[in-house]
């Protein structure tokens, strides 16, 4: 399998790089730190890997032009603002967190190559309708909505700031986010205030 590493930054193209070098069933053809570097050596490629700063919109037309050429796309990152529903509407066979183990990669990378889907663990929450709150978790993501520090929240609820944090930590692994400025965007997304 021909594998293409796009990334602007060099640390992850060396890394990606040399990890594929170790696999056997893995050839890498390229790395580029655009599509433009890499445009004339990609036409090889069966699997493209990129992790590039740009637009959520930006991105997703640089994955649906991918796609149109042919290759399988797998979309790395760990910018909130980029969401793995949107990247796999726009023809991604994969998402990956940037926190990704080299493993977790390398299955990613055969995985899109033969044609199926792979998305991490923390980002394929995010393709569901709902991540399964508890009701807990719910009052706890309502409160954070309204600004409640974890001390305000353990008050309101009558539990301890521990229990909180250990509620905060379970939504972070359900979802992937973990700052208070990404569950709000999600509770709203998620129905569970009101967008007012």
């Amino acid at each position: 399998m021909r594998i293409a590493v796009i990334g602007d930054c060099p640390l992850f193209r060396h890394g990606v790089s040399q990890l594929v070098s170790t696999a056997p069933d893995l050839r890498l053809v390229v790395t580029a730190s655009s599509l433009q570097a890499a445009d004339g050596s990609l036409h090889g490629a069966d699997v493209v890997l990129m992790d590039l700063q740009q637009s959520p919109p930006r991105l997703a037309a640089t994955v649906a032009e991918l796609r149109k050429r042919g290759h399988a796309v797998i979309v790395a990152s760990s910018c909130a603002q980029i969401d793995a529903a949107q990247m796999i509407r726009a023809g991604a066979g994969g998402y990956l967190s940037r926190q990704a183990e080299g493993d977790e990669l390398l299955t990613a990378i055969r995985v899109v190559g033969s044609g199926r889907s792979y998305v991490s663990a923390p980002a394929g929450h995010l393709l569901e309708k709902s991540p399964n709150f508890t009701d807990r978790e719910q009052d706890i993501l309502r409160l954070v909505v309204k600004g409640a520090t974890d001390k305000e929240i353990a008050d309101k609820l009558c539990i301890s700031k521990h229990t909180v944090q250990s509620h905060l930590d379970r939504i972070g692994e359900k979802t992937g986010y973990r700052r208070r400025s990404d569950l709000t965007r999600l509770a709203i997304e998620y129905g569970l205030v009101d967008r007012g």
